[in-house]
């Protein structure tokens, strides 16, 4: 894939490129700000941009905004942005509209090579990639619509919203892909959803309504 880089940490974005090489991508730009960002985007129009939430000059929000604009000016591009912390805020206005193509990670995440690799390849195909911490907090603290769902559901539930697929689920609760399928569809029973249509629009419609 074609990949822009935006970190202002000298150190870390320049391990990501080596890392993002060694894998076979090509990272056509690496800017530290996000200025450079959105300039490197038009010029370039990667696959994915790889981006802080904190960014030059007051390290606030730049880095988010700059991911925002992206979505908006060029839906087509795939966006993963890291953060130190857990940002929920942050997260939710990255589902302003649709979850093809987005993805939020802790940066420590980033550590676990295998996780950010496979984060940034599924964000590149149009997918949806939520660090699993960011998924938790979100589920926890949304306790009204949740509560008419099973233990099991609700783990499917954070699986689904961290951007897996039913057979990754399947995988990694140990279970048949069609007992996933069911309790899919026991969640989006329950909480309305029967109607969304396509994996990325579940996706979207699970988080969005966790924001409510």
């Amino acid at each position: 894939m074609r990949v822009i880089l935006a970190e202002d940490s000298t150190l870390l974005r320049e391990g990501l490129a080596r890392l993002l090489a060694e894998e076979g991508h090509d990272v056509v730009a690496s800017v530290g700000d996000a200025g450079a960002l959105l300039q490197a985007v038009a010029a370039h129009l990667p696959d994915v941009v790889v981006t802080d939430v904190r960014m030059p000059p007051t390290h606030s929000d730049e880095g988010l905004k700059a991911a925002l604009e992206i979505r908006r000016r060029h839906p087509g591009v795939g966006v993963l942005v890291l953060s130190q912390y857990v940002e929920q805020r942050y997260a939710a206005d990255l589902l302003t509209d649709r979850a093809e193509g987005v993805g939020y990670l802790l940066k420590d995440r980033v550590v676990q090579v295998e996780e950010f690799l496979d984060a940034l390849r599924r964000v590149g195909a149009g997918g949806a990639a939520f660090d699993p911490e960011v998924v938790r907090r979100l589920l926890a603290r949304s306790t009204h619509p949740l509560d008419v769902l099973t233990a099991r559901e609700r783990e499917v539930l954070g699986l689904m919203a961290e951007g897996h697929t039913n057979n990754a689920v399947a995988a990694r609760l140990h279970v048949s892909r069609s007992a996933v399928e069911k309790h899919v569809n026991s969640i989006f029973d329950k909480l309305g959803l029967s109607d969304v249509d396509g994996y990325s629009r579940r996706v979207l419609a699970i988080l969005r309504y966790l924001r409510s």
